[in-house]
């Protein structure tokens, strides 16, 4: 999804799994962050400056997308095993894999006689529960005897 959230109800695991993921960027010193943007964060620690990057929208094997997202800012002193970004499926350090929606299973002015979940257009409307893929194309052009393939828009011999 594109904004996943934490959990109402939860396991009490949520935290730890984050973290076991492997993809949330942890402090591994207690230190300043100097600087920080969505490629990359910045951190002081005694005089010295490692510059931490940050994965940006890189397809994963699931035909979806790894991202992660800076949680601190400029001038902010951090601890040492503090979450200094989240990835793609945690908020705040903990798994977050879905949305919290208020759902009714109801008919409906008679209607879905049979098993059916009524959902509002909100949930479409303000993209509420829209994911991103990323499929890979590959697009090959041939040489042919009327000269070489062109890839165009435009349909041949078509006005608009």
């Amino acid at each position: 999804l594109c904004q996943s959230e934490k959990c109402i109800v939860g396991t009490g695991l949520e935290g730890q799994t984050a973290v076991d993921s492997g993809f949330s960027v942890i402090a591994e010193h207690q230190g300043k962050i100097f600087y920080t943007d969505s490629h990359k964060i910045s951190f002081s620690r005694n005089g010295n400056t490692e510059s931490i990057p940050l994965v940006k929208y890189q397809g994963s094997n699931k035909k979806t997308f790894l991202h992660q997202k800076s949680r601190v800012q400029g001038g902010q002193c951090v601890k040492k095993g503090q979450i200094l970004a989240d990835g793609a499926a945690t908020v705040g350090g903990e798994l977050a894999l879905g949305k919290n929606l208020l759902v009714a299973y109801m008919p409906w002015e008679g209607y879905n006689s049979e098993d059916a979940v009524l959902i509002s257009e909100r949930l479409i409307c303000e993209d509420i529960l829209t994911s991103f893929y990323i499929r890979k194309y590959e697009i090959k052009t041939y040489m042919t005897n009327q000269g070489a393939e062109r890839i165009t828009k435009g349909i041949p011999h078509l006005e608009t």
